[in-house]
């Protein structure tokens, strides 16, 4: 069995891509440096990741997929599955040997990459529709999330064309990174210490005295509103958590 290791990241599985057409061999699996070998292991490459190799692979995926399909290996990188490296690696080498392999969902990477894709792409949308924004003194947004999937990079582009004249952070309590938006640009941070940040990582909440004293009042009327429209003889607890996955709750106003 061979085996290439990388570190992990869309430009090195693209490096192993040019590796492999340049050694003139095609690796059974690709793992993460540091990662357990598979114990029928007999040759080990190790693939060192360069902005070169990554753009000359990228520039050749341009040529040979749709928009669309290219927008989906991306995508399909956010979902951070342990098994998704592998099968992403031959996806991209079959590009370039078979024309239109995007197309055949027979093909069990190309369905493997699909399948992880839509899954991004579904929480994707999700974190649009249950994302709540707190107001701060100061007039920023704070929003707390902590998705499956790395979907932060996919949906900040819809808050600033939705809230383009607010300033907004969205925090990712998982990942421990978030994007500020500040009326004019988004730009990604990191907190060095987030025992002194004005907000709870477990409930997303700011703290009482950076609270707007309007947002406590909002948030108590969102709560009233969304229990006077819960209608008790309606209520289907297994829709609503299909609707409404229970892992999303933590960070809703009307669920605290």
């Amino acid at each position: 069995m061979l085996v290439y290791t990388f570190d992990n990241t869309m430009d090195g599985i693209l490096s192993a891509v040019f590796d492999a057409y340049f050694r003139h061999q095609q690796p059974d699996m690709l793992v993460s440096e540091g990662s357990q070998l598979p114990l029928f292991c007999e040759e080990v490459w190790q693939v060192v990741t360069t902005e070169e190799k990554a753009t000359r692979v990228w520039t050749g995926l341009e040529k040979r997929l749709p928009r669309e399909a290219l927008h989906l290996l991306m995508v399909s990188w956010q979902s951070e599955e342990k098994d998704l490296p592998t099968p992403l690696f031959h996806y991209i080498y079959k590009v370039f040997e078979t024309k239109g392999i995007e197309r055949n969902f027979s093909d069990p990477d190309v369905l493997h990459v699909t399948n992880t894709a839509r899954r991004v792409m579904h929480e994707q949308l999700r974190m649009k529709q249950f994302i709540r924004f707190q107001k701060a003194k100061d007039g920023t947004y704070l929003a707390v999330v902590s998705p499956d999937h790395n979907v932060l990079p996919l949906i900040t582009s819809h808050f600033q064309d939705r809230f383009g004249d607010q300033s907004w952070l969205i925090y990712d309590a998982k990942r421990h990174y978030g994007y500020y938006y500040d009326g004019n640009t988004t730009i990604r941070i990191t907190f060095e210490n987030e025992t002194e940040i004005p907000f709870s990582l477990e409930d997303g909440k700011l703290d009482a005295d950076v609270l707007s004293e309007n947002d406590q009042l909002f948030q108590e009327l969102w709560r009233t509103y969304f229990k006077a429209v819960c209608i008790k003889e309606r209520m289907n607890p297994r829709k609503q958590l299909s609707d409404m996955p229970r892992r999303y709750w933590k960070y809703m106003t009307e669920k605290q």
